[in-house]
């Protein structure tokens, strides 16, 4: 879990940012965290498992996409109410891991 989950809501209450900025903002940031840590890693001893990488590389492309073709569809509003949806869902699932 990434602090995507934490740094929408920031950006949309603290700094005023409409859901669609604040949403890719979040996914820049992300991906930069990304790619210094990849990079980091990289110049290490161990050698990376990119049969393992690749589909996750390839797969947060196809989904940045989507996204972003999807996120001109949806209104502000309505983007708000299904991102604190899923984040209910994401919350209950970790109190329900936790406590098993």
């Amino acid at each position: 879990m990434g602090g995507g989950f934490l740094a929408v809501p920031a950006l949309v209450t603290v700094l005023a940012f409409e859901m669609q900025a604040a949403v890719g903002t979040g996914l820049l940031v992300i991906t930069a965290n990304s790619l210094a840590s990849l990079a980091t890693r990289s110049g290490a001893a161990v050698s990376l498992d990119w049969a393992v990488i690749g589909p996750f590389v390839a797969t947060a492309v196809l989904g940045a996409w989507d996204g972003k073709r999807l996120a001109a569809k949806v209104s502000g509003p309505r983007l708000q109410r299904v991102f604190a949806l899923v984040l209910l869902a994401v919350a209950a699932f970790m109190l329900v891991d936790a406590a098993t």
